[in-house]
């Protein structure tokens, strides 16, 4: 489980999970020093364990923190942002991805990042995903967010909105689909996932009328999948396909962009929504928040997510255990 952003709730949240029981064999990737700071913060007493190795990883016990130590650049204020902190919030995933890429570890659950910070410091970052995607040679990994039985899967992610309709085009979307009705399969054990599909325009473009990416882009593209045995319905209006009745029809709404999709999945879970991350060749989890740095330091940051990534990823562990 990586710490996050030094300056954010990263710490906090890890740390408060470290002080209740938790059925899971659970490593923290972090400064010692910067996690015992803010353990005194936070008035909790907690006893960290430094590892050695992945093989010294034990249950779970309430009040400890198995550590693997990552050494950070310089000392952590909590809410005060440091570039220089950058490259140890980059190095702590490197060094998860890799303990899960040797198959020392079974997942790896990250507490969030401060993008603009990392970018700050001259490295091109936008997000977990794509970095996650690099460093394990992943062709195309997709983020999905999951609130009970609502998923959403997204064909963009952190891009301007102006940019996302020439980021669309037939490949992409038979790619991206592809990849989630795949993962669903190997990893949620859905035997033939349903994936309702958006359209990009109000809606989905009517008929030409108010746009025409879904004659020309994404009616194509979904008529390619289902000749190809893969369940995609769709382009459907994204101002009614979060309805009760719509949501009963699928396993998975893919979105075309961020804020499409995911309002009213946080609106319907926020603090237990887990982000998932399909198609690398690690199981990998996160939570579905930011770094709140004004509540860094205070004890008033929820942990709930950060629980909830945690047994999702020891749920697909299982599962992928079991094929």
């Amino acid at each position: 489980m990586s710490s996050g952003e030094p300056a954010g709730i990263g710490p906090d949240i890890c740390c408060a999970l470290c002080d209740e029981e938790l059925p899971a064999r659970l490593a923290v990737l972090g400064d010692p020093e910067i996690l015992a700071s803010r353990t005194r913060q936070l008035g909790l007493e907690l006893q960290i364990e430094i590892l050695d190795s992945a093989t010294d990883i034990g249950p779970h016990r309430r009040g400890t923190m198995q550590l693997f130590e990552v050494p950070a650049m310089c000392s952590a204020v909590p809410g005060r942002l440091d570039s220089r902190n950058a490259r140890y919030v980059l190095d702590v995933l490197k060094v998860g991805a890799g303990l899960c890429m040797q198959g020392e570890c079974d997942a790896l659950v990250t507490a969030p990042v401060q993008k603009s910070v990392i970018s700050r410091s001259g490295v091109s970052f936008t997000g977990h995903t794509e970095f996650l995607a690099e460093l394990t040679g992943s062709g195309q990994a997709v983020m999905m967010l999951c609130s009970g039985s609502l998923r959403v899967a997204l064909l963009t992610t952190h891009l301007p909105l102006r940019a996302v309709a020439g980021a669309l085009d037939r490949a992409r979307i038979e790619r991206i689909a592809t990849v989630v009705s795949t993962e669903l399969t190997a990893r949620f054990g859905i035997a033939r996932p349903r994936i309702l599909v958006l359209g990009l325009n109000p809606h989905a473009g009517e008929g030409g009328t108010l746009g025409d990416e879904e004659l020309t882009v994404i009616e194509p593209a979904l008529a390619a999948l289902r000749a190809r045995g893969i369940d995609a319905i769709g382009p459907v209006s994204a101002d009614t396909a979060f309805t009760p009745e719509s949501l009963s029809r699928c396993d998975v709404v893919l979105a075309m962009y961020h804020d499409q999709g995911l309002p009213a999945l946080k609106a319907s879970g926020f603090g237990a929504i887990v982000n998932v991350t399909l198609g690398l060749p690690i199981i990998r989890t996160s939570v579905d928040h930011g770094t709140a740095l004004p509540l860094a330091g205070s004890g008033r940051a929820r942990h709930d997510s950060l629980r909830e990534a945690v047994l999702m990823a020891g749920r697909l562990a299982r599962t992928a255990g079991a094929r």
